[in-house]
């Protein structure tokens, strides 16, 4: 799993969850990541399977799509200046969530071992905490630390 690119951006604004994912689609295509066909898709993916999670005291998405749609296996870790409303996975409920973590995959198999080992870590609070409370500089270290390491 160590050969994901991996994206962070911290501060930015968002109106909500269909601006971060806008966003997400932009960025992803921008900068080589996926397809043209990708942010259609994520929003479409989302629109029918709504990606938020409440956890213990916090809540995170993890926006998703087929991977058809990837050029190269990505993670895009954001923290917004804001929590942002996504719809709940599990019920009809929102949350605001405080990370986003978009998820890219070339192959089906990775997506599933990657969100796998993305759940174990999110039932840890320290890794949320941490992910929420280091500099943006240590943001990536962090992550890949506690999750892409353990899941290799």
């Amino acid at each position: 799993m160590h050969n994901y690119r991996l994206i962070v951006s911290s501060g930015q604004s968002f109106a909500d969850a269909e601006a971060v994912l806008r966003h997400i689609g932009e960025k992803m295509v921008r900068d080589g990541v996926c397809r043209n066909s990708y942010p259609a898709a994520l929003l479409e993916r989302e629109a029918t399977y709504p990606t938020g999670i409440a956890l213990d005291g916090h809540a995170v998405a993890i926006p998703h799509c087929d991977a058809s749609h990837a050029v190269e296996p990505a993670i895009y870790l954001i923290r917004p200046a804001r929590p942002v409303t996504f719809q709940q996975a599990d019920d009809d409920g929102t949350i605001g969530a405080e990370l986003i973590i978009a998820l890219v995959v070339t192959r089906p198999e990775q997506q599933l071992n990657l969100l796998k080992a993305l759940f174990g870590q999110l039932q840890q609070p320290e890794f949320i905490e941490s992910l929420l409370s280091v500099p943006e500089s240590d943001l990536s270290d962090c992550f890949t630390h506690r999750l892409l390491a353990s899941a290799a």
